[in-house]
């Protein structure tokens, strides 16, 4: 005898575009169910841990949602249910039972743009001298005691070669 109910599987797609996860979201009971690690963690600003309550933000919306002991800490193996947290988040959920298809549509935040290009003719501010300390200069070390011996091998002048010459050159050199 199983222990769950048997638990259909759906895809959920998140502003249009599929969810990525190890572990699938299911429907059981009539609920949408899925694990917290991709699905939250994907669209919210933070989540942190306050005792075995997971608290989500996103934006100014809070929701804090409490866990199994077992579950505290482990975010891909804790599920939640769909619906109710994201519907607190913000989000919009619509499920297709004939396609088993969630889809996610979160509110757009600020649109991202370019900064405009460099205009001479626009007014800006002066530019205002900021202080900086100079950097103190580093001692110098000080070397005090008797010196200790150096550890490095010093090389040796090349021999020299030394002439031998005969009793017989020296008198004709004279």
């Amino acid at each position: 005898m199983p222990l769950f109910p048997p638990a259909t599987p759906v895809t959920v797609l998140v502003d249009g575009r599929p969810l990525a996860a190890y572990e699938r979201s299911y429907v059981a009971g009539g609920r949408l169910f899925a694990p917290v690690s991709p699905l939250l963690t994907r669209l919210a600003d933070r989540l942190w841990f306050e005792g075995d309550a997971l608290v989500v933000e996103r934006g100014s919306r809070r929701v804090r949602i409490p866990l199994a002991p077992a579950f505290a800490g482990q975010l891909g193996a804790a599920y939640v249910m769909m619906g109710p947290v994201l519907r607190a988040l913000g989000a919009s959920v619509r499920y297709d039972p004939t396609s088993r298809r969630v889809t996610v549509s979160t509110p757009l935040r600020g649109a991202v743009t370019s900064p405009t290009p460099f205009n001479a003719s626009a007014p800006s501010v002066a530019p205002s001298a900021v202080f900086t300390p100079p950097e103190p200069a580093t001692p110098r070390p000080v070397w005090t005691g008797s010196p200790l011996p150096r550890r490095t091998a010093l090389p040796l002048p090349p021999p020299r070669r030394l002439a031998v010459s005969s009793p017989a050159k020296r008198s004709r050199r004279r």
